[in-house]
């Protein structure tokens, strides 16, 4: 059985470090990719089709840095959990339980109304960090949370 992890000083925020890196970098590879083709394409595209090849270079590049962006952050009202396209705040006692079973490729937190959502920013693939994390994060919500052990 894994030792227990005492609960991390307030605010923590946790974020991948490997997939933020990727997504970031091949943004910035594609943004400039596009530039550089806009300029160097054949003379029959003329300037809408060369601003709208750098603005597809731009919209990928968001949909990146929204995947880059992901995070778990704990402050002392609760927690805000930053996913690719949405961004959920909780209070301590909304929070039951944190879970990251292997082969996951996030940990599940559960509420108390029932609902379940997925922590990108915990990424599962970072399997040493993503344990330790998760346990930082267990341990608050056993401190804070709605399980609160008397």
């Amino acid at each position: 059985m894994p030792e227990p992890v005492s609960p991390p000083p307030l605010p923590v925020t946790w974020r991948p470090s490997k997939p933020r890196f990727v997504a970031y970098g091949v943004a910035a590879v594609i943004v400039l990719g596009s530039v550089v083709m806009a300029l160097l394409i054949a003379d029959p595209f003329k300037l809408p089709d060369r601003v709208a090849i750098v603005a597809f270079g731009c919209a990928v590049a968001y949909v990146l840095h929204l995947l880059g962006r992901v995070r778990v952050e704990a402050d002392d009202e609760g927690i805000t959990v930053v996913n690719a396209m949405r961004t959920h705040r909780y209070s301590w006692p909304e929070v039951i339980d944190v879970t990251l079973l292997v082969g996951d490729p996030w940990p599940k937190i559960d509420f108390s109304d029932g609902r379940t959502i997925g922590a990108m920013g915990i990424q599962g693939s970072e399997k040493p960090r993503a344990r330790r994390a998760t346990a930082e994060l267990a341990a608050l919500i056993r401190e804070r949370g709605e399980a609160r052990e008397n």
